[in-house]
């Protein structure tokens, strides 16, 4: 079959990656010219840059109800992660190596966890993704863990977690917990319910190269770097790209609840109309769950052919694990989940994200999914 790519492509693979805000942009280009300079120098360009990265902090500072000083930038969302991990878990070295997981986490978590000489343990989640609170709030309580670690909302499925509980049990017995905001911050709400909380600038539209992390005050940390002046973040970080991420995340959270409402419409339709494709299981809380975010699994279906098919229509969108990689490896969530694995598509819509976007992904579905079927021999379901 012949496949005719529209003009317009339709990106609805934003997860992690999603287009420039456009006033992360402007930021950006402005302070390529005042904040190109050393902030760490005394003269005045390493002060013009000082005081945008002070800003930048106290920015996303604010959004999170965090001091100023307990906020820094990192190279990216995975050193933000792995740092963390190292940083917190090594500070508690005296009380235990074990650090306290569940099994839907980033790859960037789970591997921190066993990194180290750290003992990883992995708490199960059911069907909908979510983190047995009741279990991890046991398995924090035992003797020898250092550090637990739980996500703030899946990005791959969707599904919130229930953190506010986990961080009551955890604080009972005086252990950390980190978590990871990855997929929400900027798109969901975040609760004060928290040691330790990276997010991603990529996800809301701050650009690449920059991560944040928070930790409170209170909290023992060791950094796991030589020493430097910034032993967060060894070498410093980009000044523009910091500035960048801290604008945006002020311009996306002035509409976060239009975008909200507007986003978890089109999510609900997407989860309605690709339920009615035979032999797919569309996965993740149906309420509980982040706006923008949508996953489903079609039996006897490739997950690379598919997304091979619906790119020749114009239409991009994610397969494999948002947590793990840009592999097509089975992903590790699904699989934690005891959900179909096979023939996985994720949707994550950016604000930019049409109703006529969405269309376009629904009326070529049926037939991608069809052809994909045929060409293993699968007809006629």
């Amino acid at each position: 079959m012949t496949h005719t790519t529209p003009d317009r492509r339709v990106r609805l693979d934003n997860g992690g990656r999603a287009p420039w805000h456009p006033l992360a942009r402007e930021a950006f280009d402005r302070a390529l010219d005042d904040g190109w300079a050393d902030p760490r120098r005394l003269h005045a360009e390493g002060r013009r840059a000082a005081a945008l990265l002070d800003g930048a902090r106290e920015a996303v500072a604010a959004a999170l109800g965090a001091r100023t000083e307990e906020v820094v930038f990192t190279a990216n969302h995975t050193a933000s992660l792995h740092t963390a991990v190292a940083a917190l878990a090594g500070g508690r070295s005296r009380v235990g190596r074990r650090v306290v997981v569940g099994a839907v986490e980033r790859a960037a978590v789970l591997h921190a966890a066993e990194h180290g000489g750290l003992e990883r343990e992995v708490v199960g989640v059911d069907r909908a993704g979510r983190v047995d609170a009741d279990a991890m709030s046991d398995a924090v309580a035992r003797p020898g863990v250092a550090l637990a670690a739980l996500q703030l909302a899946n990005g791959e499925v969707g599904t919130r977690q229930p953190v506010a509980a986990v961080h009551e049990a955890a604080r009972a017995v005086g252990v950390p917990l980190l978590v990871d905001a990855g997929a929400s911050l900027g798109h969901d709400t975040v609760p004060p319910a928290w040691d330790a909380l990276a997010a991603d600038p990529a996800d809301w539209g701050g650009g690449p190269g920059v991560g944040v992390l928070a930790v409170r005050s209170r909290v023992r940390r060791r950094s796991p770097y030589p020493e430097d002046p910034d032993p967060w973040a060894p070498g410093g970080v980009s000044v523009p790209a910091a500035f960048a991420a801290a604008v945006a995340l002020q311009a996306v959270l002035t509409d976060r609840e239009a975008e909200d409402a507007r986003r978890r419409a089109l999510v609900d339709r997407v989860r309605a109309r690709v339920a009615e494709i035979p032999d797919v299981e569309v996965v993740g809380d149906p309420v509980d769950r982040l706006p923008h975010v949508a996953t489903f699994s079609f039996l006897y279906v490739d997950g690379e052919a598919l997304l091979t098919d619906l790119d020749r229509e114009g239409i991009a969108v994610g397969s494999g694990s948002a947590c793990t990689s840009s592999t097509l490896e089975p992903s590790h969530v699904l699989a934690a989940m005891g959900v179909l694995t096979h023939g996985n598509v994720r949707v994550a819509l950016d604000r930019s994200t049409t109703e006529a976007d969405v269309d376009r992904l629904l009326a070529a579905l049926p037939g991608a999914v069809a052809r994909v079927r045929a060409t293993l021999g699968v007809q006629g379901l």
